[in-house]
C-alpha cells in the first residue's frame, strides 16, 4: 500500500442536544442543512477539494442516518480501493466495550485504523461546522514550521471568546498558551477543532493519556496542555472566511438565512469549491401561476403555489395555494397545506401543515420545558408531524417528532408550550 502523506479523522458522533428535537434521532453532522446538504457535507467536501482521500469517520450516537448519508462515499469521489471514506464506531475489543470518552479517547481507540494508512500527519476534523477551507494551505503552515501540532483559529469578538478554547500565540504564530474557555480572554484567536498533527508524535501523547485515570481525554483539556507543557512546538494557522458552529436553534436558522442574501457570504455556488452530497432523484422545481419566490433557496422536487420569501426550501417540498412561508426552513418532503401563515418556523422532513394553520406568530416567550434551546423567536417542528387545520402555534413551540392530530390538546398552542408524542414531556 502506498504510503499516505496525511489522512483525516472526522469527529460525527455528536449528540448536538442544544438542537432540540432536531438530533433526537439523528447525530448532529446528519442534520439537514441549506437546501440540499447535510451538514458533514462541508468537511467532506473540504477533504476532496483539498486532495485528501482517505477520511475516517468517527461515529456514535444515532449513527443511522449519517452511516446511511455516506455509503462508500462516492459523492466526494472516495470509494476506492485504498484508503476512501471508512466509517470507525465504537466496538467490543478483547477486554472491554465503550463509548468513546472524549475526542482523544475517540483517536485512541482507532490507532490500529491510522496504523494501517502509516501517514506522516493526521489532520482532525469536527462534522459539525459550516466553512469552506483548504487543508493542504494548512498542512503546507505546518510543514513549513516544522510544527508537532498546527491549530486553524479564527478571530471572534472579544465578547465571543470566552464561548471558545483560546490560542494565545507570538508575532509569529508560534502558541504559547491555551485557555479553555476563558472569563477574561487575552486573545480572541479561538480554536476551530481543526488540527493538524505528526502522527508520531501525537501517537505517543495518546497512549500516554489512555493510561491517566483522571484525564477526560480530550484535545482541548488534555492532549494540547500536555504539549505545551513539556514544549512541543504548536503553531496557530490562522482562517479567514466564513465559519459557524451551527449547535443551537438560533445559530442554525441564521447560518441558513445568510444563504438567502443577494451576495451570501458563504458562497455555495463557487465553481472552484464545489460542496458535493447525494443528490435526490427529483424533477426541477415548479412554480404555479400564483406562486411567489423571493430571496430564497429552492431545491428540486418543490411545487410553490403559495409565497416564499426569505426561506430555504428542501427537495420534495409542496406549498399550496394561499399560504406564505417567510424566514424559514422547510425540510424535504414536507406538505404545506391551503391558506398558512409560517414565520420564523423550522419544519422537519415529512411532515404535513393542514390548512388555514398560523405557526410562529405571538410574543417571544421561551419554551416552559426547555428554555435554553427554544428561546430565540424560531418554533422547530419535528420530522413527521401531522398538524390539525386551523391550527395556531405561538413562538418558541416545539412539535415533537411523529406527533399527531389526536395528541394535539386545542387548537391554540401559546407561545413556549410544547406538544409531545402521546402528550408525554421527555
Amino acid at each position: 500500500m502506498t504510503k499516505k502523506s496525511i489522512i483525516a479523522l472526522l469527529l460525527a458522533g455528536g449528540q448536538g442536544s442544544r438542537l432540540g428535537i432536531l438530533t433526537k434521532k439523528a447525530a448532529k453532522p446528519a442534520v439537514l442543512f441549506g437546501g440540499k446538504y447535510r451538514i458533514i457535507d462541508f468537511s467532506l467536501s473540504n477533504c476532496t477539494n483539498s486532495g485528501i482521500d482517505t477520511v475516517g469517520v468517527l461515529t456514535q450516537y444515532q449513527p443511522l442516518k449519517l452511516n446511511n448519508h455516506i455509503g462508500i462515499g462516492k459523492p466526494w469521489d472516495m470509494d476506492r480501493m485504498h484508503g476512501g471514506v471508512t466509517i470507525l464506531s465504537p466496538y467490543i475489543k478483547e477486554s472491554s466495550a465503550e463509548w468513546y470518552k472524549g475526542t482523544a479517547n475517540a483517536i485512541s481507540q482507532n490507532i490500529d485504523y491510522v496504523d494501517k494508512q502509516d501517514p506522516e500527519y493526521v489532520i482532525i476534523l469536527s462534522g459539525d461546522h459550516i466553512y469552506k477551507m483548504d487543508y493542504s494551505n494548512m498542512l503546507d503552515y505546518h510543514i513549513k514550521n516544522n510544527a508537532e501540532a498546527t491549530i486553524s483559529v479564527i478571530d471572534v469578538s472579544y465578547e465571543e471568546a470566552s464561548r471558545y478554547g483560546i490560542m494565545n500565540a507570538n508575532e509569529d504564530g508560534k502558541i504559547v498558551e491555551f485557555e479553555e474557555k476563558p472569563k477574561n480572554p487575552k486573545s480572541t484567536l479561538a480554536s476551530m477543532g481543526v488540527y493538524i498533527f505528526t502522527w508520531s508524535v501525537l501517537r505517543e501523547y495518546l497512549l500516554r493519556d489512555e493510561s491517566m485515570q483522571d484525564s477526560d481525554h480530550d484535545f482541548g483539556k488534555d492532549i494540547i496542555p500536555s504539549m505545551l507543557e513539556e514544549g512541543r512546538r504548536l503553531w496557530a494557522y490562522k482562517f479567514v472566511g466564513y465559519w459557524k458552529d451551527v449547535g443551537t436553534i438560533q445559530a442554525f436558522w441564521e447560518s441558513n438565512m445568510d444563504l438567502t442574501k443577494r451576495v451570501p457570504e458563504f458562497n455555495l455556488y463557487d465553481p472552484a469549491w464545489k460542496i458535493y452530497t447525494p443528490n435526490p432523484v427529483k424533477p426541477p422545481h415548479y412554480v404555479g401561476s400564483n406562486g411567489s419566490i423571493k430571496t430564497s433557496v429552492i431545491a428540486e422536487g418543490c411545487m410553490i403555489y403559495g409565497s416564499v420569501r426569505n426561506s430555504v426550501i428542501f427537495p420534495g417540498v409542496i406549498i399550496k395555494a394561499g399560504t406564505l412561508v417567510e424566514n424559514s426552513i422547510i425540510m424535504s418532503n414536507t406538505q404545506i397545506n391551503e391558506d398558512c401563515r409560517i414565520d420564523h418556523c423550522i419544519v422537519g422532513e415529512n411532515s404535513e401543515i393542514g390548512r388555514n394553520v398560523e405557526i410562529g406568530l405571538g410574543v417571544n416567550v421561551p419554551n416552559e420545558h426547555k428554555p435554553g434551546i427554544y428561546f430565540s423567536g424560531i418554533t422547530v417542528v419535528g420530522d413527521r408531524a401531522e398538524i390539525p387545520d386551523g391550527t395556531r402555534i405561538g413562538k418558541n413551540v416545539m412539535i415533537d417528532m411523529f406527533a399527531l392530530h389526536e395528541d394535539f390538546y386545542g387548537c391554540d398552542i401559546a407561545s413556549g408550550s410544547s406538544v409531545y408524542k402521546g402528550g408525554v414531556c421527555e
